[in-house]
């Protein structure tokens, strides 16, 4: 793996054939030749105050309520949505967006170039950074196209850094073609806690040490071929009870604890060199008892920037999770934010809600609660990381005719399907697998999530029957009653052999656990395999067979894995598992652990 910078980021825009378009005025142009610090300098003392602002603020596609997507957040933006997008850059002067659609590569290439269009109108010729959370790829915003990889989980099963490398540059080259500049990736909490509602698969592990390596080389991965890394979230959501998007969660840990286990990978991270991080919306006792880590000076100034000598952009989480949400207003808590020293202020949420953030900081600084000084100490930051991105020579352009021929690139597809083959892990195996491929033979698929598609792959797979029992109610909703668990009962009398695909985010339903149990007593060839998180297979111990694919988060339902699937099944069948347990599954099963027929 190459661990140096090989290209600057405006060399890498020409190679992949994206335009820069004229600035359209002399001024600009001639600035385009500026040094980083000298050009921020220049684009600075050119704002308006109302401009300076809008560098603060990520803006988004209105949301119903602070959680609520609405129904048109499910395809391309709607007209609805442009016109708020319009009024939030051209209006508000946002100097970053945050995309949550889902949507085909040449629509989304055609409305990033827009937002773009409209900021160069607005924001005194200063692009944007266009985001997004692409923790497993570009699929996570264009699921019907885009190559989708293992959570992170899955990517450290591997045991090889060179594949959470090429996620983090294929990933990249999808993000350019299609106008994001900016992901929200690597997730770099140490998930020490089986029991956490929100991190579980996103997280390379529970050892800071792999997590630290594998974050180190995503990062490079991502920013050497020409987007923003962020590391998620400071200083550590790896050991919370508390999904923050719901509630806001207390970590009681000591400092020592802090130091030595949660923040080494953030710290693997800068030195990697991290352009931003995110926040957590987490109470650090032994930093600040007092906020979360978001709104806490402690954190954000006096650990982040001045301990860890942290020089990049620091963004915050969504501020409409409840975390926030329930307990400050949208503008109170932004400028608390600033404050604290956070540089953008990432205003999800209701327009009004939104319109509230730009509100409250302009009248912030107006009133004198946040400083000339302190105003310009973020937009120089934000400013210099955007002249590093190339973004002083205006926006890259994608071209929307050629983003569906990346991110369909079957030499990705290739890649991404080696690295699932690689993570999928034979935990436990009592001479039940591999399974026969035989005709005879009648399997039952189980499961409460994705079973149709897991029952074709098995019928491709295994040549015989498939009878298939579904729980049918969503993934969501993943604790069989009573009465469906005799009806798989039934289904399983007919059935030569069982394969169980369990689904948990945090702790394995007891549903799920009762239906593994009463399957496995009927005492034919069994296995399970876990969908989700790992730790299932500490809550069904009887067991004969066990195999984890870490391919589905706490939204099961946002973007499925098949890569992940087919190989589990190829696996299931005969192939050769290649996984190692990131984490520990009690004693028995520590980290690095994993079989191979």
């Amino acid at each position: 793996m190459n661990m140096q910078l090989r290209l600057p980021v405006i060399l890498i825009i020409f190679a992949m054939g994206i335009s820069i378009p004229n600035l359209g005025c002399d001024r600009n142009a001639s600035l385009a030749t500026l040094d980083p610090e000298t050009w921020a300098e220049k684009v600075l003392s050119g704002m308006t105050d109302r401009q300076k602002i809008g560098q603060l603020v990520m803006a988004t596609t209105t949301w119903e309520s602070g959680l609520t997507f609405p129904q048109d957040a499910y395809g391309p933006p709607s007209q609805r949505q442009r016109d708020h997008m319009r009024r939030m850059v051209a209006e508000y002067h946002a100097g970053s967006v945050i995309i949550y659609n889902w949507s085909r590569s040449e629509t989304m290439a055609r409305f990033n170039k827009q937002l773009q269009e409209w900021s160069m109108e607005s924001n005194a010729g200063v692009p944007l950074f266009i985001s997004a959370d692409l923790e497993y790829g570009v699929a996570q915003r264009i699921p019907a196209e885009a190559t989708v990889f293992p959570r992170q989980m899955g990517i450290a099963a591997t045991g090889d850094p060179e594949a959470a490398y090429e996620q983090g540059r294929i990933t990249a080259m999808e993000a350019l073609a299609t106008g994001f500049n900016w992901s929200y990736s690597p997730v770099v909490d140490v998930n020490v806690n089986p029991r956490n509602p929100v991190i579980g698969v996103r997280s390379f592990g529970e050892r800071y040490t792999l997590v630290s390596e594998m974050s180190r080389a995503m990062i490079l991965g991502s920013q050497e071929h020409g987007v923003l890394a962020t590391p998620k979230h400071f200083p550590g959501h790896g050991d919370t009870d508390f999904d923050s998007h719901y509630d806001l969660s207390t970590v009681t840990y000591d400092l020592e604890t802090l130091r030595e286990i949660h923040l080494p990978p953030f710290q693997a991270a800068f030195d990697a060199g991290a352009d931003a991080v995110m926040t957590a919306h987490v109470i650090i006792e032994a930093i600040d008892p007092t906020v979360p880590a978001t709104l806490s000076r402690q954190a954000l100034t006096g650990l982040l920037r001045e301990e860890m000598g942290f020089e990049g952009i620091i963004v915050t989480d969504a501020m409409s999770m409840h975390a926030i949400d329930h307990n400050w207003g949208a503008g109170e808590a932004a400028v608390m934010a600033v404050q604290a020293g956070a540089d953008i202020i990432m205003a999800t949420g209701t327009e009004q809600q939104q319109a509230e953030t730009f509100e409250a900081l302009y009248q912030a600084y107006v009133d004198g609660e946040i400083t000339e000084e302190r105003l310009n100490e973020s937009l120089l930051r934000i400013l210099r990381i955007k002249h590093k991105y190339g973004l002083h020579h205006g926006f890259s352009s994608p071209d929307p005719a050629r983003a569906l021929e990346v991110t369909t690139d079957t030499e990705h597809r290739r890649i991404a399907r080696d690295i699932a083959a690689r993570s999928i892990t034979l935990v436990r195996n009592q001479q039940i697998l591999p399974f026969d491929r035989d005709e005879e033979l009648t399997t039952l698929v189980a499961g409460v999530a994705y079973t149709r598609e897991l029952a074709d792959l098995v019928r491709e797979a295994g040549g015989g029957e498939v009878i298939m029992w579904d729980y049918g109610r969503g993934p969501t909703d993943n604790d069989p009653t009573p009465e469906a668990i005799l009806e798989a009962i039934r289904k399983a009398e007919e059935a030569d052999r069982i394969l169980l695909f369990t689904y948990s985010w945090s702790e394995l339903p007891e549903g799920q656990a009762k239906l593994a149990e009463a399957l496995a007593i009927m005492g034919k060839p069994m296995a399970v395999v876990a969908l989700g998180l790992p730790y299932d297979l500490v809550s069904i111990p009887m067991v004969p067979a066990f195999v984890a694919t870490y391919s589905l988060d706490r939204w099961p339902d946002a973007t499925p894995t098949p890569v992940v699937w087919e190989a589990a099944v190829d696996m299931l069948f005969g192939e050769q598992p290649g996984g190692q347990l990131p984490v520990s599954l009690g004693r028995n099963f520590p980290v690095g652990h994993g079989l191979s027929y």
